[in-house]
Parts: C-alpha cells; structure tokens; sequence
C-alpha cells in the first residue's frame, strides 16, 4: 500500500477525513481500502521540516570557533540530517517510507512544501521509489478526493525541489559566512552584538534605513499658493493658480502684473463634466490581504498570514491556500462561487442584486493561474454558530475575503467628477469637485473603515456652474511648508518589498529585474523576513510605525555600497531561482556562483568597515537574558475577561497578572502537553475534545473542562 507523505499533522487529519475512518498509530494513520486505495494506504507527516542543513562545525570542526581567518566557510558537498527536536517522528517516517512499494507526496503545494517532502525521502534512501504528487489548493473533502484521484507523476515537480535546494544553501552560505564576518568585524570597533545578515533581508532593511534617512535630512522649506473663494449665483466654491511661489513677494508680484486686487471680479472659463467609474477591487493575493489587513485592522503581516492559514488549515477549511501571489481564479472556482452568493451573502449581511453572473477576465482567467489561485472561500460555508465560535481576528480577515468575492458580482462604483477653471484677469484658478451616483461595490467595505485621516479632505461637490458665469472673489496667498516622505507602516513594507525596483531611477537593468522577480522575497516569505527584522532588533514597530535601531543603522553603514545592500541583486537571485524551478537553469550553477560571491564579500568587507566610524556607545548592551515572547494571545482569559491568556516557557497564564489576576494552566497534565489550541478551547468552550493518553495509575482517556476555573478531567460514557 502507498505511503501518503503530508506536512504537518493537521494537514494530514484534513486528508484522513476525506476516506473511510482508519486507525491512528504513533506518527501515522492507516486508511482502509476504498475505491481510490483498494489496498487501503498508510498516511504519515512531518511536523515542518524534518531534515535540515548541518550546522558549520558538523563539517569542520575548526568552524565551531567564530574566526575571521576561518571564513568563507564553504564545505565541498553539502549535507543534511534529521532535525533533534523532530528525530522521533522522522525514525518512523523514514520506516514506512523504506518498507512502502509507492510514495504520494502531499506537502504544501509550492517550493518549499517539494523541499520538505524529498528532503525527507532522500535522506529515508527512498528516493529510488515510484512517486506521485498530490496538487491541490483546498482541503475540503471534495478537493482531496478529486486531488487523489489525479495524481500527477512526482517529476514534473522536481525542478521545485532544485529551486528549493538552491535557495537553502545559498542562505546557508551569505547568512553563515556574512553573519560572521560582520560581527566579527565590527566587534573590532567596540561593538558586541551579534549581526545576522542575510541575502533578502538585509537589502530590505537597507530600504527602510534609506527612507528613515531622508525624512531625517529632510529640510521643509516654505512655499506660497495663491487661491480664491468664488460666490456666484448659483453658490460658492474655492480654487487655486497652479503655480507654487518661492516667497510672499513672487506671489504678490504676480498678482499686482495682472492688476488683480485681493477682493476682485472672475468669470468661469471652462467647465468640465465626467462620469468616471471604479470597477471592484482585485481578488486577494497573500500580499494584498495582508496589506489590507494592517491598514484596517493593524494586524502585522505575520499575524495575517498565521489568521489565514488557520482559516485554511484543519478544522476549519473555511479558505483556499493563502500563500498565493495569485489574484485570479479558473472557471472551475468560479462555477461553485457563482452557486453560493446567496450564503455568502448571508453570512454577510450584504444583500444586493448582483449586476452580473457572468465571469470577467478581471478576475476569471486560466491562464493567470499557476501553481495557485486567488484566496477565496471554499465550497464549506459556516454555520452561524461556527462563525461565532471563530475568533474576532479570524471572522474579521473571513469577511475581508468573502466580501472580495461578492464584489466581483457588485456594481461599480460610480461618481461624476467636475473640473472648473475660473478666469481672474488673465489668472487662472482651478476647482475640482465630485458627486457620488452609485456606490456599488464599497457598500460591501463601509463598515470597520479607518477614519479619515485630518487634512486629507474629500472632493467637495460644486454648485451647478456654467461657462461664463461671473464670480466675486476672494483672493489670499497661503504659505505651506513641503513635507518629508512619511516612514513606513508594517503593511507598507509588503508593497516596498513587492515594488522596490521603482526606487531605482539609473540602472534600467536593475529596475527590469526587480519587476519580473516581483521584488524582494515571496509571497509566502515577506512576513517572516518582517519578523526577523524585528527579532534581530533591527526595526522595531510603535504604533504600527517603522524605525531602524541604532543596531540596524550600524549593519546598513557596514554594508553601504556592497552588493548585500542592493535589492537588484536579490532580484537577479530570485530571477535565477524561479529558471532552476522551470528547468531552465542549474541549481549547482547557482550554488557556485553564490560561493563565488561569498569569497569576493569576505576579501572586501574588512576595508570597507575599517574606515566605518562605529559610536559603540551609541548602542545598548546586547540583551542577554532578553525574556522570549512565546506565543500570541492565545483566548481573552476567562477569569478577568480583560486579559489574553500566553504562553510561558512551562504554562499559560493571564496578561493581567500583575494587575492581580492569577489564572494559570499548566502546560503539561499527567504525561500530556496541553497544546494552544487546547486552551483556546478552554477558555472559550470550557472544554476541550477528548485527549487520549493521560498517564496516572493507568492510562486514561479524558477530556480537559473548566469550572470556577480551575481544570477538571471529564470521562467519557461507558459504551
């Protein structure tokens, strides 16, 4: 029988439920025979990967020490082996998979998902066996079963893996080498912390650096508009000259050539009117999500992509794969979207006639869609009572996604825009003013919208002008001031990420790679690169504004002018990378071009960071017993209500422990640990699902339930 090679556990309980029920083993699940696997099958997971990169002194032991003479480090072949933490479930993985006659592989379908899956086979010594590839982009149960009954032969994908390979061995070379050699390097000049650099997130926070600077040296400077309130008979309005004045003086000049008095006489020159139309958003890409997501609701990239891989992930399955760069669909989604407006509508609360069911190429086109889909709801819509037992977080980005779909079927939005030229004595003044007809598809995205910023005013709605028509007016001249480049925010970076090469103004080659590459990163690797900026103490986030640290600007001026602080390059390696996943380039010409690049980085640094002036004391001492933030709030605590319930390094506790509440869990209970989503269960059902394998005078199963809150074990009833 096959062996079924999933991801992670819970993607494998989402395949186990689309088959007969089978028996659960330790590290797998046998599934009975059945019309797809007459034989029945054996399904088993990794829990991430199972298989990693060994470390620098694993190959010489010499490398353990961090010495400048030492590098580059670059081992002659390079060598995997099972990662500690996962070792055990790795042995039984690696046991099916050398007694198996057929391997399917059911990883997430993209790179890394490939590297995954036959990094593990390979090392098992299975690599030799039949294997097919299981490519889908949901887990409702009609999807699996459709997606198994149409295997695809495992070498179309091998390309991924050589792509996926490249990528984890160059990082492996710039992150070790580079690491090293810059803390070592500017450990010479009285600094002692430690710098990871690497090849996408270093030129990354270079671009932050960059921004950060300008708005530094800004230096406002004044400027002075000439601009006029108009009352005719039809009503009021204001406009304004085009030109902008260096000083008072210029403008009065101008006004006293055309013999205009500050209270004068106008005519309406001209009167421009249009109907302009703004057709429904794009469907969500990862990207797009996320930036939506922080502007409206502030939530950080990472935490938007982890919302939505739990919307897509076992229970819920309530959306298709979110790591997608994608925003199309093929006419096979669009057929069962088409059937469910109405329940998604409900779901809603946007009840509208839609204006057309008919796919548009703006959302519907096969020949857009690659590997994945936009992200859109499944098939499987929620109960009420499934919608409210989803967190706020979670219904929040849900909605955000099934509103993308139904606006595809919404009308558009519809304005009429008016521009006015006023004639003052040979003088002209400009007047913009709009009028809504039909607001369409932003009824669906009224609700929940941040509040107009101050200053940033709507278009105003002019009174009925015509050409000809005499105006009184007032004139005055304004002084402004130019305003810096505004920093950025954490949604920002996705686009900054995504859109870079438009900083660029001088190398159109640079400025063209960046484009195809799509920038800096994936979309299934900004967030994280993100986070690891903000890890490594390199930018930190207030209020949801950007900043580098003191420790970020000292890696930027070390890096100035080399090619780690270029984001072409990164692009040009991602160009390369996206060929080797095509077939169209070799992985071992990459590995040996970044070595290449490696050795050139390591004879060049040491002069470039010695004429580096370094203000060590600038710096604060590196944290050396920096407490680690274990977790996100897992459920608002069912104590206080005011607090979340986190993880500790040995229990979850209460937010408002120092306000005085002591609610507490233990994260182990008789030989079992408590998972999160186990005390999520707790606090926000009271109970969680049946735990098997409690371990007192006998082993027990039981269920974990709270009251006055405190733990209590519930048994199930006898049968």
């Amino acid at each position: 029988m096959p062996v079924i090679l999933a991801e992670k556990p819970s993607q494998a309980k989402a395949y186990a439920e689309a088959f007969p029920k089978g028996s659960k083993k330790e590290g797998f699940i046998t599934i009975p025979a059945c019309p797809i696997f007459p034989n029945g099958a054996i399904l088993t997971w990794g829990v991430g990967h199972l298989v990693e990169l060994r470390s620098p002194a694993e190959y010489e032991p010499s490398w353990k020490r961090w010495n400048l003479s030492q590098l580059p480090m670059i081992p002659n072949t390079f060598e995997f082996k099972p990662s500690y933490k996962t070792r055990k479930q790795f042995q039984i993985v690696r046991r099916l998979l050398q007694e198996t006659e057929e391997i399917i592989i059911a990883t997430d379908c993209d790179r890394e998902g490939e590297n995954i899956a036959r990094s593990i086979i390979y090392h098992a010594g299975a690599g030799h066996k039949p294997t097919q590839r299981l490519w889908i982009n949901s887990l409702e149960k009609d999807e699996v079963k459709k997606g198994f009954e149409r295997l695809h032969h495992a070498d179309h994908f091998a390309a991924l893996y050589d792509e996926a390979q490249a990528r984890q061995i160059s990082d492996w070379l710039v992150g070790m080498n580079a690491s090293r050699l810059y803390t070592l390097l500017l450990q010479q000049k009285g600094n002692h912390h430690v710098f990871s650099v690497g090849r996408v997130q270093t030129p990354t926070l270079k671009l932050i650096y960059e921004r950060q600077k300008e708005i530094e040296h800004f230096t406002p400077e004044p400027y002075f508009e000439i601009k006029a309130q108009f009352q005719t008979e039809k009503g009021g309005y204001e406009g304004k000259a085009k030109k902008r004045y260096k000083t008072n003086e210029e403008a009065k000049r101008i006004l006293h050539n055309n013999g205009i008095d500050f209270k004068d006489r106008g005519m309406v020159k001209d009167v421009t009117v249009s109907q302009k139309r703004v057709k429904p958003p794009m469907l969500h890409s990862l990207s797009s999500l996320q930036t939506l997501a922080n502007k409206k609701y502030k939530y950080s990239p990472s935490k938007t992509l982890e919302i939505a891989q739990s919307l897509y992930d076992q229970p819920l399955k309530l959306v298709s794969y979110p790591r997608t760069d994608t925003q199309h669909i093929t006419k096979n989604e669009f057929a069962y979207i088409q059937k469910n407006i109405k329940a998604y509508q409900k779901l809603t609360g946007d009840v509208f006639e839609p204006s057309s069911l008919q796919s548009k190429k703006r959302y519907v086109d096969d020949s857009k869609v690659k590997e994945h889909y936009a992200i859109i709801p499944t098939k499987k819509v929620p109960t009420e009572t499934a919608l409210q037992n989803l967190r706020q977080d979670q219904r929040n980005i849900y909605f955000e996604i099934v509103k993308s779909v139904l606006a595809m079927f919404h009308y558009d939005y519809q304005f009429e825009e008016t521009n006015v030229i006023t004639d003052v004595k040979g003088l002209d003044f400009y007047s913009k003013g709009k009028v809504e007809k039909v607001r369409g598809w932003k009824e669906l995205f009224d609700s929940g919208l941040p509040k107009q910023k101050k200053g940033k005013q709507q278009l105003p709605e002019l009174p009925p002008l015509h050409k000809g028509l005499k105006a009184d007016a007032s004139l005055h001249i304004k002084k402004e001031m130019t305003k810096p480049p505004k920093p950025y925010t954490e949604g920002q970076l996705i686009n900054m990420m995504k859109t870079c090469g438009q900083v660029i103004e001088d190398d159109e080659e640079a400025k063209a790679a960046l484009k195809e590459a799509e920038g800096l990163g994936t979309e299934a690797t900004r967030s994280g690169i993100i986070k690891t900026l903000i890890r490594q103490e390199y930018i930190k986030v207030n209020k949801n504004i950007v900043s580098v640290t003191k420790k970020g600007e000292v890696l930027c001026q070390a890096v100035e002018g080399t090619l780690l602080s270029k984001p072409e390059m990164t692009a040009k390696w991602e160009m390369f990378l996206k060929k080797i996943g095509q077939g169209k380039a070799q992985k071992q010409t990459f590995i040996s071009n970044t070595a290449a690049f490696t050795k050139k980085l390591v004879d060049s640094a040491p002069k470039e960071v010695d004429a580096l002036k370094v203000n060590a004391e600038e710096l604060p001492e590196p944290r050396k017993h920096k407490r680690k933030k274990l977790s996100d709030p897992i459920a608002i605590c069912p104590s206080c209500k005011k607090g979340s319930i986190i993880q500790h390094s040995s229990f979850y506790g209460c937010t408002e422990y120092k306000n005085g509440c002591r609610q507490t869990f233990n994260k182990r209970i008789l030989g079992k640990t408590i998972t999160t989503a186990q005390i999520r269960q707790l606090c926000e059902k009271g109970e969680t699902r049946l735990i098997k394998g409690f371990k007192g005078k006998r082993t027990f199963d039981a269920k974990l339930v709270l009251k006055h809150n405190k733990i209590e074990f519930s048994f199930p009833s006898p049968t």
